[in-house]
């Protein structure tokens, strides 16, 4: 087999597996228990919340006002 068929085959094979892939991916979306996600991840979050509080401005002020700035 030359390098050319030898390409050609992984690519045929990685395409085979992502139409794979995707079927898995649908299915697992169409399971998923979003309660049970919120649940897994709240520690997460809290922790987020504590160790990094919310700023002051996200920075949206900001950039309004560099907006307003700008010549019309």
């Amino acid at each position: 087999m030359d390098e050319r068929e030898t390409i050609r085959r992984w690519a045929d094979n990685w395409q085979q597996a992502g139409i794979a892939l995707e079927a898995i991916r649908r299915r697992e979306i169409g399971e998923a228990d979003n309660l049970q996600v919120l649940a897994i991840l709240e520690g997460a979050f809290n922790n987020a919340l504590r160790t990094m509080p919310p700023r002051p401005s996200s920075g949206l002020v900001a950039m309004q006002e560099w907006f307003a700035r700008l010549p019309r």
